[in-house]
């Protein structure tokens, strides 16, 4: 679902730069009157979540491949507006650092995963857990199905991106200037590899850990409404911990060969990614090297995530020492 530059023209990307801009915005301003400091933390942890379940490719029957987000768990957890942001902080890092996304297209990106999944997923979620109370199953349905429903949505945003474009920009000759996947082509192509592959991983790993924090740590799910419970009971140790073995792990994601429909290479526009494709130059010659790479990668995100969370909660701070 990462769009690469040179498949959306230039008024494409703009517009929908322009409107996640201001949705980032808004989601910035609202965040900062809604989230303590003192949570800040848990928007690095979901930034760091996504970033690595992204790398976790898994094979479609078509031979492309597919990824979960963590966008619908981290609505379902934080709320779609801090949710918005951290998944735009893994977007972003994934552009710049890994080649993994346009530039020029991260607008597009981050409205698809960052914008229109949390909130789809936040409404199915709300539809269905509604005011059941904390441990219920209904949450934990609630957001398996949500899960899978936000992605899809996403899914089918990034094709209608990509179907618009040889209707809308073409040569006097009718060849398509950008993407040529018509409608007929984009929409079945992203729908097959969500509808069977990813959205049944993103609902499983979503009811998943919804289902386990209702055991392990509840309080984490009543954190968007500030009970005055102390952070103590929340695990920053355990989760990172986690997110150290989820790290680890990345290299079972080039066990599934292919590429996802619509992750090409067409020419970035941007050629100054660390490591492009998740990878260190002249070191992907063998599984083990790729494998070593993946996992370099992996724990640099962590890194980068880690101070600009760090970074974050400083300035949060200070404004509400100065409140």
């Amino acid at each position: 679902m990462h769009i690469p530059d040179g498949y959306l023209s230039p008024q494409t990307d703009a517009v929908l730069g322009i409107a996640s801009g201001m949705m980032v915005a808004l989601a910035t301003s609202k965040t900062a009157s809604t989230v303590r400091a003192k949570y800040i933390p848990m928007l690095s942890v979901g930034a760091a979540f996504s970033f690595t379940i992204m790398m976790f490719n898994v094979p479609v029957p078509d031979g492309t491949t597919a990824h979960a987000v963590g966008g619908a768990l981290l609505a379902v957890i934080l709320g779609p507006w801090a949710a918005m942001i951290s998944v735009s902080i893994a977007l972003i890092l994934q552009a710049l650092f890994f080649g993994d996304g346009g530039i020029l297209a991260l607008g597009a990106n981050i409205f698809n995963m960052a914008v229109v999944m949390p909130f789809v997923s936040y409404a199915i979620y709300q539809l269905i857990a509604g005011k059941s109370d904390t441990l219920s199953k209904r949450r934990m349905i609630g957001a398996g199905i949500a899960g899978y429903i936000g992605i899809n949505i996403a899914a089918l945003c990034a094709a209608l991106e990509f179907g618009l474009q040889p209707v809308l920009f073409h040569a006097a000759n009718g060849m398509p200037l950008y993407s040529p996947y018509g409608f007929n082509v984009a929409i079945p192509a992203m729908a097959f590899a969500h509808l069977v592959i990813a959205g049944p991983v993103e609902g499983v790993v979503t009811g998943l850990v919804i289902a386990y924090l209702q055991r392990s740590n509840p309080v984490l799910l009543e954190m968007r409404s500030d009970s005055g419970r102390s952070t103590s009971h929340i695990p920053y140790g355990r989760y990172i911990a986690g997110l150290i073995v989820v790290a680890l792990l990345t290299p079972l994601g080039l066990l599934a060969s292919g590429t996802a429909w619509g992750e090409w290479d067409r020419g970035a526009f941007w050629k100054h990614a660390l490591f492009s494709n998740y990878a260190i130059a002249g070191l992907n010659q063998s599984f083990w090297q790729e494998a070593f790479g993946y996992i370099l990668a992996a724990f640099f995100a962590l890194l980068v995530i880690g101070i600009i969370g760090f970074v974050i909660q400083h300035f949060v701070h200070k404004s509400e020492k100065h409140a």
